[in-house]
Parts: C-alpha cells; structure tokens; sequence
C-alpha cells in the first residue's frame, strides 16, 4: 500500500525526509497505541505498518528499527502534550505544567512510550545518550520556560539555578511514577508549585 493521503490532499506532501506526512503520521500513531496493547517485545515493524496502513517496506525504508520509530513518536508527543503555557503568572503555569506531566507520564499513551524507552535505555548505551541529549535535553529547555519568563517578569530571582529549580519541581514526579509507583493528583503537584514558591519569592 502507498503512502496514506485524505480525499481531496495532493498525492504526496513531503517534509525534510521526503516522507509523507499523512504516512509518517500514522505510523507515530500506530506505534503508540501498539505499545500500549501489545507491549514492546511483541511490537513488530510488521505489525506497526499494518495498523498505519503502510507498506511494510516504507516503514524499513524510513526507520531502522521500532526503537527509532518510539524516538521520532515520543519526541513530537513532547513538544505536542509538554510545552507549558504562557499564561503571564508563575504559579498558574507551574500548576498546568506539572500536572501535564503527571498526566503524561502516568495516563497517556505517549507517556508509556517514554517509560518503555527509559527501561531500554538501561541496558543500551547508545540509546541512552540519545535519550539524554535529544529528548531530554530538549523537554528540560521547555521545562525552563515558565521559570525563565517569570524571571524576566520579575516574579522570581535573576541569581535562580533554573536547573536545580527544575529538578526540584520535575523530579518528585519522576520519582512516584518510575520508583515508588504512588500516584500523583494534582494536590501533590499543587504543593509542589507552592513549596517552590515560598522558598524563591520574587526577585
């Protein structure tokens, strides 16, 4: 089958790989909600090509492996479901922030591909540098945002470590999702934002 396309579309709308779109599209879809059914020892190439609609042969022409497939589906789900918002008050974006991470990491399909390559990250070296220096490093930068506009508002400290203040906010949620299995309501995230909050008053 060739590549997916909508009634009406132009046969092939090409991005910087020279792939389709509608094509790439599906096959990021597919492969979240296969992993989600099937588990990542059962995801098969064959399989993620069938559920898209693909051919079997465009899907090995475009990506190596389904590992590269997970890469390419998490890092548009994290730039689509983790930008926070710019609402003009910290503790507003801060809230809506940590609770869509919370939600991502413990709900979303899109989260369960974020665990399952944190696992095989564990045993694969070369997937964990390019975890932590694509991915991660680019979700950190968004993760910066709030803090560093709230630091040109005037709302926190210009001498604020971003990163530590990140860590201190993101990781307890980490934390419950990856080690201990708790849950995370947005009372624990809430508080999370107001400890940060009274310990940086404005700068």
């Amino acid at each position: 089958m060739g590549d997916v396309t909508e009634p009406g579309e132009r046969r092939h709308h090409g991005n910087r790989y020279g792939r389709s779109e509608n094509a790439r599209r599906a096959v990021l879809h597919a492969v979240d909600d296969l992993l989600v059914e099937v588990g990542f020892a059962r995801l098969t190439m064959e399989g993620i090509a069938a559920r898209a609609g693909v051919g079997k042969q465009t899907v090995y022409r475009w990506w190596p492996s389904k590992v590269d497939i997970l890469l390419e589906a998490l890092g548009d789900d994290l730039v689509e479901e983790l930008s926070p918002p710019d609402s003009g008050e910290l503790r507003k974006d801060l809230c809506a922030h940590l609770a869509a991470i919370a939600s991502f990491l413990t709900t979303a399909d899109a989260g369960a591909v974020f665990r399952t390559l944190l696992g095989q990250a564990q045993h694969d070296p070369d997937l964990a540098r390019h975890l932590r220096e694509v991915h991660l490093r680019a979700q950190r930068a968004r993760d910066r945002l709030p803090l560093e506009r709230a630091v040109a508002r005037g709302e926190l400290s210009s001498e604020i470590d971003l990163d530590s203040a990140v860590e201190q906010l993101v990781g307890p949620i980490h934390y419950r999702v990856l080690v201990t299995g708790a849950p995370v309501p947005p009372e624990f995230t809430n508080g999370l934002v107001e400890r940060f909050l009274r310990e940086h008053p404005p700068g």
